[in-house]
């Protein structure tokens, strides 16, 4: 039985109940300010009413030390209640891009399915940090509600009435505030999805960058992003015009409540039922309100970009993997023995196949399409529709994809390099013991080093953009070969090297891998004159197996496909 995977809603859960210790200490510290905030027009009320107006110096001495103690005590839990708000809410974001990159780089595969890699960083970002900013949010919101409790008690003290405008005009500004709040969680997902995009376009764009200038795209190119960017746009105005009207509607209603609590306590001042000292407070406490029913306001957009960006990663957290994993164990030790029975999947078409253990085998397909589906499904990126693959006997689906990278690694022709050195790259999927020289030896990647300025040692930029295209080959081909798996998978590695280098590569791949199974998806002529013997598909088929030499003399088709 295949372990199974959490949903996005599971994680998303769990990445914000982690932090409810953090919340609630938050909560209660700023609790504390809203309290102590709270107090003072109430305190500076007394003050007028026992001390100012009655003349009394020693009073207003201890009146004015008591002010003293509750502005120290609301600016201490302020300090530390933000600092553990912002902690709860930065740890969140950390947990949730945490468990974004796992999903991503899960063995089963999955998530990046239909998502350019710019999108993904964009969930992986500001969406989790939308997220995270939902405990800051749930802090702010309590002790906002506490304040208003606070302000609500004193004025009922001071007057019923005053009291009961609060604790009836509240609840209903909270309510209409959540009614307001509503498009613009709709329009915020929007924005961040057409953000997402915008992003992910820029991204490929500078990757293909050379491309482009090569075959002077660059005028379509910018024109497809400046579509992409307006939409974007559009979609950010749209979100910013709902909170801009969703801000002013709460910030009207908030300012007719407090406009009311000060005519109710003008009026009882003027009819003599409160004293002056009290209608300072009552008028204190109006002003105060200010301030936490603004936070509700904000609490409320908060949440409503929170559950959009929630969303949006638990639709990236919730994808099945592409594969699953089966429940055998992974032989041991691993001959190399590989077999395709009866495989069909996308353009190939009942595909049999038997590779030896430590053959060195060259396989020829006519369309790069068919060569891509085989290296799928032998990377198990995907299991074939029909047939199966098998290593040592055991089908791959019944197989761990974790552990069969373990045995079987399939290099792809686009492999990108990681940012970092020439050395690194290398060695990034090398066994810990192992000794590098020979793989980079073997791949030419020697010869690399000598031409850069620090040797093996010198900086490698994002996806190896610093080094030309040859470079970059043999550096991928040199990481591939360094891995050192029983079984190794590789797709067109010499198309950017010149004639010589290739056939210098061509002999390091046969030395280095002798006595292990190797896999050669090419079409060079240099390499599949090294293979044990050469396998052709044609229209998805096995048409044909012999040796290089003896294809070339009697095979139109393999002739065309190799030799033009």
């Amino acid at each position: 039985m295949s372990p199974s995977y959490p949903s996005g809603r599971d994680v998303l859960r769990e990445a914000v109940g982690r932090q409810r210790g953090r919340v609630a200490l938050s909560a209660l510290l700023g609790s504390g300010h809203q309290i102590g905030e709270a107090l003072v027009p109430a305190l500076i009320g007394v003050v007028i009413d026992r001390a100012v107006t009655r003349s009394d110096t020693g009073a207003l001495v201890l009146w004015l030390a008591v002010l003293a103690v509750v502005y120290t005590g609301l600016a201490l839990s302020f300090r530390f209640g933000a600092r553990a708000g912002e902690l709860a809410a930065v740890q969140a974001e950390h947990t949730l891009r945490g468990a974004l990159v796992r999903r991503v780089l899960h063995p089963g595969g999955g998530a990046e399915e239909g998502r350019l890699p710019g999108a993904l960083a964009n969930v992986a970002t500001e969406d989790a940090k939308r997220v995270g900013a939902v405990n800051l949010a749930l802090m702010s919101g309590i002790s906002a509600l506490v304040g208003i409790a606070t302000c609500a008690v004193v004025l009922l003290r001071i007057s019923v009435t005053l009291g009961l405008v609060v604790l009836l005009g509240t609840p209903v500004l909270m309510w209409l505030g959540h009614l307001l709040s509503k498009p613009l969680e709709t329009r915020s997902e929007t924005e961040q999805e057409r953000a997402a995009h915008a992003a992910a376009v820029a991204a490929d764009l500078v990757t293909g960058l050379r491309v482009l200038k090569g075959i002077g795209g660059e005028s379509t190119a910018i024109a497809r992003y400046r579509t992409t960017s307006r939409d974007s746009l559009r979609a950010t105005l749209r979100a910013a015009r709902a909170q801009a009207f969703q801000s002013g509607m709460v910030l009207a209603l908030t300012g007719c409540l407090i406009a009311a609590v000060a005519l109710v306590g003008g009026r009882l001042a003027a009819q003599g039922g409160i004293s002056l000292g009290q209608l300072v407070s009552a008028v204190g406490l109006a002003l105060f309100l200010i301030g936490p029913l603004e936070v509700l306001a904000w609490v409320n957009a908060e949440l409503a970009q929170g559950r959009a960006s929630a969303a949006r990663i638990a639709e990236v957290l919730a994808v099945p993997p592409a594969v699953t994993a089966g429940g055998g164990p992974l032989p041991q030790p691993v001959r190399g023995a590989v077999r395709l029975s009866g495989l069909s999947h996308g353009g190939l078409h009942e595909v049999d196949l038997d590779i030896e253990p430590g053959e060195l085998l060259g396989v020829v397909a006519t369309d790069p399409a068919h060569a891509a589906d085989l290296l799928r499904c032998l990377a198990r990126r995907t299991d074939p529709d029909a047939g199966t693959v098998e290593l040592d006997g055991v089908p791959l689906r019944d197989l761990d994809p974790a552990e069969i990278r373990t045995a079987l690694l399939v290099a792809e022709h686009d492999a990108d390099l990681f940012e970092g050195t020439v050395h690194g790259n290398v060695t990034s999927a090398a066994p810990a013991c192992g000794d590098p020289e020979p793989a980079m030896a073997a791949a030419g990647v020697a010869q690399v080093a000598e031409a850069l300025p620090d040797g093996a040692r010198t900086a490698v930029s994002e996806r190896g953009r610093s080094l030309s295209g040859g470079q970059r080959q043999r550096v991928a081909l040199a990481r591939a070969l360094a891995a050192d798996r029983p079984v190794l998978v590789v797709h067109d590695p010499t198309t950017a090297v010149d004639a010589v280098t290739e056939a210098l590569i061509a002999s390091g791949i046969r030395e280095i891998r002798k006595g292990r199974t190797t896999v050669l998806v090419t079409t060079s002529p240099a390499l599949l004159s090294v293979t044990d013997r050469v396998v052709l598909i044609h229209a998805g088929r096995v048409t044909d197996t012999a040796s290089h030499a003896d294809l070339v003399r009697r095979h139109e088709t393999y002739r065309s496909a190799v030799l033009a």
